[in-house]
């Protein structure tokens, strides 16, 4: 017994005739009779009683009438289903973005995305880039944007966009020249990203630049979001650093910002599982992605 016999037999016992089903389901005729005439011959036992204007069922066809309706109905809802997630008329679009995703306009990303596919959902979770890099290794999100460096294992990288980090005081006298990481490493720092700590992108970088120059960088405070770091630098607790895209556009009247005598960029990249194939919802996210921050 193949869906397909049980297809034909569905149609011909609603529509009364081999003649309507083929017509219905883009057969011949003949077919529809070999398909019914193979699985009545499977079983030994007739479906149909022949001979009347319309078609009636025997016994055998009115125990199987509503089982072969039930699996049609579950093999064309599962059709739906897979045509759904590998189309962009369903399912949904896992996607993780970096903690300061605000200021790169990635809500465009979202709000394009959602104008061109309504019926697609969004499943976007905003966290750190170790944490977004995590998720997609193991399956929890199918891509995401990240900050670099981050550890790469089981992840294909492509970079997008890099904005350089600059160096942001309340004193303006410290920011009339590029800062250095040793004057960096002798103020007094005002950190975000407590939770990740020196595990962040842009922390490792200056961590590791303040190993190769001997110092040490000490935080004086540490805090979870970026707007929090700026406003107590603006209230004189120490001095930051953020990029260039988020000192545009939260830094407030009082401060004043530099960029490094040696540069330091964020890379923010799409990572996406190494060997995996996007949903078609996730891909068209991450083609929006590229083309919102390719420079």
């Amino acid at each position: 017994m193949t869906l397909v016999q049980l297809r034909v037999f569905v149609a011909a016992a609603r529509l009364g005739s081999f003649t309507a089903a083929a017509t219905a389901l883009l057969m011949s005729q003949s077919s529809v009779s070999e398909f019914i005439r193979r699985l009545e011959g499977a079983y030994e036992t007739r479906l149909f009683v022949r001979g009347g204007r319309r078609l009636g069922l025997t016994d055998a066809g009115s125990v199987l009438l509503p089982i072969a309706e039930r699996i049609v109905a579950e093999a064309d809802a599962a059709d739906r289903a897979l045509r759904a997630v590998t189309s962009l008329v369903g399912g949904t679009a896992s996607f993780g973005l970096l903690r300061n995703a605000k200021y790169y306009a990635l809500d465009e990303l979202l709000s394009r995305f959602h104008t061109a596919h309504p019926a697609v959902r969004l499943r976007v979770i905003g966290l750190n880039s170790v944490e977004v890099a995590n998720e997609v290794a193991s399956g929890g999100l199918e891509a995401g944007l990240v900050v670099l460096p981050i550890d790469t294992d089981g992840l294909r990288v492509t970079p997008l966009r890099r904005d350089e980090v600059v160096f942001v005081s309340r004193d303006p006298s410290v920011t009339r020249h590029p800062m250095t990481i040793q004057e960096m490493a002798a103020r007094r720092l005002v950190l975000y990203d407590a939770h990740y700590g020196w595990r962040d992108p842009t922390r490792r970088q200056f961590a590791e630049r303040a190993r190769l120059a001997g110092v040490a960088l000490e935080p004086h405070v540490e805090v979870e979001q970026v707007e929090t770091a700026l406003a107590l630098v603006a209230s004189g607790v120490g001095d930051t650093f953020v990029a260039r895209a988020v000192a545009e556009a939260a830094v407030t009247d009082g401060l004043h910002w530099t960029p490094f005598a040696d540069p330091v960029h964020d890379t923010v990249a799409l990572v996406e599982r190494e060997g995996a194939v996007l949903s078609a919802a996730t891909a068209e996210l991450a083609r929006l992605a590229r083309e919102l921050l390719s420079d």
